[in-house]
């Protein structure tokens, strides 16, 4: 067995990893407002979005598609390696750059914080790119146009949307009695909820086939005119439909509390128009090949649900502390992904790969023991917000007698 192919079963492994843990990351952007509502119980929203998840993976490729050509200049446009690019190189950076997303993804997760699990996985593949290739290893011109401009609007087309949306629920509905009206409307969550599940299924699992072909080409065994002609190969298209749906059943806890009780007191009404504005959207990019964030979209919508709802609250100071963390994201994963590409450089060979791989083993577990310090759960997930302050992950906050985790 070559040194090649060991570093490419550990690069799969670890790109299932990645998207187990956006599985997990990104379930609140499905279920938060629907499980804060009370449209779905949580072990039943959770288990409701990964089956979804699992079933839109198989419906699009179109993102993985972009994945393969427009972060990354590792292949010539036949197929092949660009010139001089050794195979155990491509492999390593391809390999960096996962390990930046993963520990980027497992950070945020531990305050709480609902960024972008897309980004950490682009942040970290460019970090590594420009490590091992320099600036002319990353495609710039399609990082702009199918990254960064998405991201820059999505949160306010989203926001935009939610908020039109929400005025016109509760103007449609203002005759209504109130517990009739939130009941229909909770009926709603469920059917527009499944929708973003859905979505997301079809936009972030075809992240990782992204990453994962890309492997492929760098280890010779697949090429960019292969995909166009034939698609992926089918086992890649299952597993990572699989470890995605896995790493939503788990429920990311800590990211539902934040996306549901910390941003607005979303009442039904507001969560079936952001959730119908985020499928729409997320649905719409994944056509288009863009590699949209799902949680950038579904932020702006519970934002724009509070902004379209009279009379309602919004905190946007948790909304500013997340807006940092999006614009961390990029440069923190790139962070990440460098340094392991020139820690695994410098040893060398399967030595290098190896040393990186114990590297993220060790540090996402000291970074779960970290969270069992103070447990978010399906339990205490819609325990009171007290936004006057905001503590470190691991916090308890008092609100009357009442302990309230923060996550």
């Amino acid at each position: 067995m070559t040194v090649e192919l060991v570093i490419l079963g550990l690069v799969v492994v670890t790109a299932l990893a990645f998207d187990f843990t956006n599985g997990f990351h990104d379930t609140g952007n499905a279920m938060a407002t629907s499980i804060a509502t009370g449209a779905l119980k949580p072990r039943t929203a959770v288990t409701l979005s990964a089956v979804l998840n699992l079933v839109g993976a198989f419906l699009s490729v179109e993102v993985a598609t972009t994945v393969t050509k427009d972060v990354l200049l590792i292949q010539t446009p036949d197929g092949g390696l660009v010139s001089g690019l050794d195979p155990t190189i491509a492999l390593t950076l391809i390999f960096s750059g996962l390990i930046g997303g993963i520990l980027w993804n497992l950070a945020t997760w531990l305050f709480g914080l609902p960024s972008s699990s897309s980004h950490a996985l682009f942040g970290g593949l460019i970090g590594a790119g420009l490590a091992s290739l320099g600036v002319a290893g990353v495609n710039w011109a399609g990082v702009v146009q199918k990254i960064l401009v998405p991201a820059a609007l999505a949160p306010f087309i989203a926001g935009c949307v939610a908020a039109v949306g929400t005025a016109l629920v509760y103007l449609i509905a203002r005759g209504a009695d109130r517990r009739h009206r939130d009941q229909g409307f909770r009926w709603g969550q469920v059917g527009t909820a499944s929708l973003v599940s859905l979505a997301h299924g079809t936009g972030d699992a075809q992240k990782t086939m992204g990453v994962i072909a890309l492997a492929l080409i760098a280890h010779g065994s697949l090429s960019v005119q292969g995909i166009e002609d034939d698609g992926l190969p089918p086992w890649i298209i299952v597993s990572c439909a699989v470890a995605i749906a896995l790493g939503t059943y788990l429920g990311g806890w800590r990211v539902i509390r934040t996306l549901g009780k910390g941003l607005v007191e979303i009442e039904p009404p507001q969560g079936m128009a952001a959730e119908a504005s985020s499928a729409a959207i997320i649905l719409t990019s994944s056509h288009f090949g863009m590699a949209l964030s799902t949680t950038h979209v579904a932020t702006g919508s519970i934002l724009g649900s509070g902004v379209g709802k009279p009379g309602a609250t919004v905190r946007w100071g948790v909304a500013g502390r997340m807006v940092v963390g999006w614009l961390l994201t990029l440069p923190a994963a790139a962070v990440v992904g460098a340094a392991c590409f020139v820690v695994a450089h410098a040893i060398g060979g399967l030595a290098g790969a190896v040393a990186i791989f114990l590297f993220m083993v060790v540090t996402s577990a000291l970074i779960f023991m970290r969270s069992r310090h103070q447990k978010v759960d399906r339990h205490n997930v819609n325990d009171d917000w007290d936004e006057g302050t905001t503590p470190a992950p691991g916090d308890s906050l008092r609100s009357g007698t009442q302990e309230v985790t923060r996550s």
